[in-house]
């Protein structure tokens, strides 16, 4: 598949390999700064610069679990000069909950997939809790607690299908972000946190948290020896993905040399330097491969929040 990659990308039209922006580029980060999306966009904007002779910047428009960013974006005038590097959830979870989002994938066009932010079940480095399998034993027993950065978010998705899987009472405490919910872990006044992982390498690394399992269909790497869902005995994947994207209507010579970019700042030392600070898992997908997915976790989340009940206020 690397080598694939590589092959198109040498091959792309000598347009698209030739383009540069006129002026300064901007990427929307939806989601708070300081952040390992922020972190991200800005790692990938300090090798855009480099690549394309032009000032590229990161601007944080959080808010509405990253609707108010990717709006931003959507708004922007198709000129190459407007981007934004987010998870996926605002384009296919937030239109299944918020009417008139103006929101999904006919809203951006996609350019490349940077990472998979792979989600797991943490608890505190004094916890009983060993595996998976014991957790779901014990929630047949009684109700275990979990903090998520909110209700339908992809960590509390994951959780669901644990749920739906095996059975059990799990009561959920939603917080903004997935570092509230691992204060409360540490405190003791929750079971376990569903979460980014990335976000909780930190607390793990300073031995105050353990990690379970993961929603993923491979293991993270910074923990090797954790297991997925599924390698317990648990048919949970909830995957989750982070990516760079351009308002709808950009055209396709455009699109094409920051597909190229992007695939070169993944391959600088900045990149992987962040990226392994962070613990986040980088994973370039070319924009046609990006576009399938984005439509795929479209469906497959509506399916989900459906069997949940959801309907959009």
């Amino acid at each position: 598949m690397r080598a694939l990659v590589a092959f198109l990308l040498l091959a792309l039209p000598a347009a698209a390999q030739d383009w540069r922006p006129e002026r300064p580029v901007t990427i929307i980060n939806p989601y708070a700064t300081g952040s390992s999306t922020d972190a991200m966009a800005r790692a990938l904007a300090e090798a855009f610069t480099a690549d394309l002779a032009q000032s590229v910047v990161v601007v944080s428009r959080d808010g509405g679990s990253g609707v108010v960013g990717m709006r931003a974006l959507a708004a922007a005038a198709p000129d190459g000069l407007t981007l934004a590097f987010s998870p996926l959830v605002p384009l296919v979870v937030q239109p299944h909950l918020l009417r008139g989002t103006g929101l999904g994938p006919d809203a951006v066009s996609p350019i490349c997939n940077v990472t998979e932010n792979i989600l797991g079940l943490m608890v505190r480095a004094e916890s009983p809790f060993r595996g998976l399998p014991e957790m779901v034993a014990e929630a047949r027993r009684r109700p275990l607690t979990f903090g998520s950065p909110g209700p339908n978010s992809a960590p509390f998705l994951g959780v669901h299908r644990i749920q739906v899987a095996a059975g059990g009472e799990w009561i959920h405490a939603p917080f903004r972000g997935d570092a509230a919910s691992l204060t409360e872990v540490l405190a003791g006044r929750l079971d376990f946190a569903a979460i980014v992982v990335a976000s909780g390498v930190p607390m793990a690394r300073a031995g105050q948290t353990r990690l379970v399992a993961v929603f993923s269909e491979r293991r993270h790497p910074e923990f090797p020896d954790v297991p997925t869902a599924r390698e317990q005995g648990v048919e949970a994947v909830q995957l989750s993905y982070a990516a760079l994207f351009a308002p709808s209507g950009v055209p396709a010579p455009i699109l094409d040399r920051w597909q190229l970019a992007c695939e070169r700042a993944m391959r600088t030392e900045g990149f992987r330097t962040m990226a392994a600070r962070w613990g986040v898992v980088p994973e370039f997908l070319p924009r046609a491969d990006l576009t399938a997915r984005l439509a795929r976790e479209y469906v497959a989340t509506g399916r989900v929040l459906s069997e949940l009940g959801v309907r959009p206020e």
